[in-house]
């Protein structure tokens, strides 16, 4: 049984559009630095969880239809 069948009406769709730098790094194909560099300058929105950065998936969307 899948997670969201457990808990139906829960919250987990928002916790999918939550990507890790190397998972956004990996959609841009740049480095991971680069990546951190567009976090820390504010153009792609994140939560950071303990020592590791969260990016959003609706802030990924939105820069890369800035780019195409």
């Amino acid at each position: 049984m899948s997670p969201a069948e457990q808990f139906p009406g829960s919250q987990l769709p928002v916790l999918a559009e939550l990507l890790s730098v190397a998972e956004v790094s990996a959609l841009f194909r740049v480095s991971k630095m680069t990546i951190y560099r567009l976090v820390q300058s504010g153009e792609l929105k994140h939560v950071r969880i303990g020592n590791s950065y969260r990016i959003l998936g609706a802030s990924v969307h939105a820069r890369l239809s800035r780019i195409t």
